[in-house]
């Protein structure tokens, strides 16, 4: 209740049709879109406070408060968002919405293509981050914001905040860029490739047309979900919850659910495979694997930040080792050869890479300030 108490409180997701067409960055064309949205705070008169909230891989847009259908499900970054917290909603006006070619409301594989009259599935096109930025382009223009005060994110949606700064740099005031890398290195990569080879192998995945089939690859999602969990946490955080506490208290001999650990990523790998679409997973592990915003400058991060007008935030932690600081202070130490704006912090963390969810003191203080400093 407590948690409730400190919260937005009540909160509703909204939506809105986009009828104008959007050229994808692999060439296709997308109409009709439809992106699902929250909204938390006010926006003031002159639509100068209004931030907007990036998500990561398996997010979606239900970032803060609570349904009133539901007993305890509060938004991915609660913690973060809300009166009095890191983004003030007394202050902002925050706008969450769910990208395109999620699953959770927004036009994606899931939906139906209004060209063919049947669900898209693995016809949905790859999309990019430049792609999201540019349909929360359309969102900003239909909620009149012409200049978000920032653009925030984790992981994924921390890569959002860096490339809105790239693209519309005069439509973006601060970005902060937490838990990202300017790319992903081999060894990322080739964890998504794990988990998309779990579903794509699944029996039950009919080569994207599972809907048509009534069938669903849960065996696949469930381990890519396992592989995710294993990436997302530290050693030191999987000690601590964990360690090698023995479910029964005693070893069975077998291959059941033994250890703790297991039956925390089986748990957690049943409960993804019953609420996000598999093909949408695949699209987000691509669309990560794709994001380099370097690569049209042979490979010159310095270069290709030139255009960036933003304040930055760049935020690691030390127990991250998905996207380790080492990846962050790349970001950071190219903006400073840039002769650009930024600010770079590392978090003593314990939670790995899930560490930007939690609320700790020096991140949440530093988050404040740096949305309150004047630009």
């Amino acid at each position: 209740m407590e948690k409730r108490i400190n919260s937005v409180g009540k909160v509703k997701a909204t939506s809105v049709e986009f009828k104008d067409e959007l050229l994808l960055e692999c060439g296709q064309v997308l109409k009709n879109i439809k992106l699902v949205y929250e909204t938390y705070g006010e926006l003031n008169e002159d639509c100068s406070n209004a931030i907007l909230v990036c998500h990561a891989l398996s997010g979606n847009h239900h970032s803060a408060g609570y349904y009133e259908d539901e007993d305890e499900r509060l938004g991915w970054w609660n913690a973060l968002i809300g009166p009095g917290k890191a983004i003030d909603t007394n202050k902002y006006f925050v706008v969450s919405p769910n990208n395109l070619g999620g699953c959770h409301g927004s036009t994606g594989p899931s939906s139906i293509n209004s060209e063919t009259g049947e669900v898209y599935g693995p016809d949905f096109p790859v999309i990019t981050v430049s792609d999201w930025v540019n349909c929360q382009v359309l969102l900003a223009d239909y909620l009149n914001i012409a200049t978000w005060h920032s653009v925030i994110g984790g992981s994924l949606g921390g890569m959002q905040a860096l490339k809105w700064s790239l693209a519309y740099p005069d439509r973006i005031k601060k970005a902060g860029v937490i838990a990202a890398a300017p790319k992903l290195s081999a060894q990322n990569i080739a964890f998504n490739e794990v988990a998309r080879q779990a579903i794509i192998t699944d029996p039950d995945f009919q080569e994207g047309h599972y809907q048509k089939y009534n069938k669903l690859p849960k065996r696949g999602l469930r381990l890519a979900r396992m592989v995710g969990h294993i990436t997302y946490l530290s050693d030191e955080a999987m000690k601590e919850k964990f360690g090698r506490e023995l479910k029964e208290g005693k070893l069975n001999f077998g291959y059941g659910v033994e250890f703790e650990v297991e039956s925390y990523l089986r748990y957690q790998g049943d409960i993804f495979a019953e609420s996000f679409d598999a093909n949408t997973y695949l699209l987000m592990t691509k669309l990560l694997d794709y994001f380099d915003p370097a690569d049209k400058f042979n490979g010159d991060l310095v270069k290709a930040f030139e255009s960036i007008k933003a304040q930055v935030l760049v935020v690691s932690f030390t127990s991250d080792w998905r996207f380790s600081p080492a990846r962050s202070k790349e970001i950071s130490d190219a903006l400073l050869q840039a002769g650009k704006d930024v600010s770079y912090l590392e978090i003593d963390s314990s939670h790995g890479h899930d560490s930007f969810l939690f609320a700790e003191d020096r991140y949440v203080r530093s988050i404040k300030a740096f949305l309150g400093s004047d630009s």
